[in-house]
């Protein structure tokens, strides 16, 4: 926004209409929005925020643009799953997936007012994920469930920078840190990528083939019934590569996954911000092998493949997004690239 159009709009009432992400103003409006608010660290593009914004069957998403005389100063994006199966019910309402207020307009109510209308969407979506009959929210206190800040099904950013300004605001306006309050990004170069010390396993460790999706999403499904299973769907439904899953394989079948995303996936790269890494780019994670088997090295055997593939194709620069298992990381030499504050609050009816 110009300096002229601060100007203009400086004196003006806000107001909230709907966000279309059809309409190519509102998605270019709310790029630039969160590019000017989160400077240099976290850009986002407009095929990253489609992406995000990607019809779900079950998935509820709802968003607000605030206008000054007609000029967008700031937006909200957020989402919940009145649909989800019974693998995927938390206590969780839903996510406020995006938020950004250009800076000319912050600290003057308009953040807020975004806010108070994403907590107003969230408590009328009705989730059956909140169970009213737990312990600490008895069926009469009209507890729905919890908000979280970003953490989506498509996730924005896991939560807001820790130590920042966004951290900050959520705090003042009753948001508090769940029980591990941090989570992390690491990252490290692949260039000079060298094998830990493996024990010797039963297993082979390959990319995906085609035919093998079912076998996929029934090893997900058994042993991932979440998130991570949902994910898997959406991709292979949305055309993504069989290949960027390395499949990890016993004499009992599949037993393991480890997804990982290039420049070329169908999943935009730049949503884990790799910028500050060389390239060529890639992100590995989720990772998992079935619950059997975990404690005899399976695991470090299936991330050391999956780096070893990344390096022989000549990644560099390759993050892991969204961890608390920084030790785990580490025996492949990834350190702490950025830091994630995990905030959320009740949610209650009539909010």
């Amino acid at each position: 926004m110009t300096a002229a159009m601060v100007k203009m709009a400086a004196g003006a009432g806000v107001e909230l209409v709907e966000f279309d992400v059809d309409d190519p103003r509102h998605v270019r409006w709310a790029v630039e929005l969160w590019n000017e608010a989160a400077g240099n660290e976290l850009p986002i593009t407009e095929r990253f925020l489609r992406y995000n914004c990607t019809e779900d069957v079950g998935v509820a998403r709802g968003g607000r643009l605030a206008l000054a005389e007609g000029l967008p100063v700031g937006f909200v994006l957020c989402s919940a799953y009145p649909g989800a199966p019974p693998a995927m019910r938390t206590d969780v309402a839903g996510w406020i997936e995006a938020m950004a207020v250009a800076p000319a307009f912050q600290r003057r109510g308009v953040g807020r007012s975004l806010l108070h209308w994403a907590e107003g969407w969230l408590a009328a979506q009705s989730l059956p994920g909140a169970d009213p009959a737990a312990p600490s929210h008895p069926a009469d206190s009209g507890f729905i469930g919890r908000i979280r800040v970003g953490g989506g099904l498509r996730p924005f950013v896991p939560g807001p920078l820790a130590g920042s300004e966004a951290e900050a605001f959520f705090q003042a306006c009753g948001y508090e840190h769940d029980e591990e309050p941090l989570s992390w990004d690491v990252a490290r170069s692949l260039s000079d990528y060298q094998p830990p010390v493996l024990s010797d396993v039963p297993a082979a460790a390959r990319p995906g083939q085609p035919g093998q999706e079912a076998d996929l999403v029934g090893f997900l499904a058994r042993e991932f019934p979440g998130r991570w299973h949902w994910q898997a769907q959406r991709f292979l439904e949305e055309g993504g590569r069989i290949s960027d899953y390395m499949l990890l394989w016993t004499d009992e079948g599949l037993n393991g996954s480890c997804r990982l995303t290039f420049e070329d996936s169908v999943s935009p790269i730049d949503r884990f911000f790799p910028y500050g890494l060389a390239r060529p780019w890639a992100q590995l994670g989720s990772i998992g092998v079935s619950e059997t088997l975990r404690g005899q090295g399976l695991g470090l055997y299936l991330l050391d493949a999956g780096l070893r593939r990344l390096h022989n194709s000549g990644i560099n620069g390759c993050v892991i997004d969204w961890t608390t298992i920084l030790d785990f990381y580490a025996k492949c030499g990834f350190l702490p690239y950025r830091s994630w504050a995990q905030l959320g609050r009740s949610l209650e009816s009539g909010n």
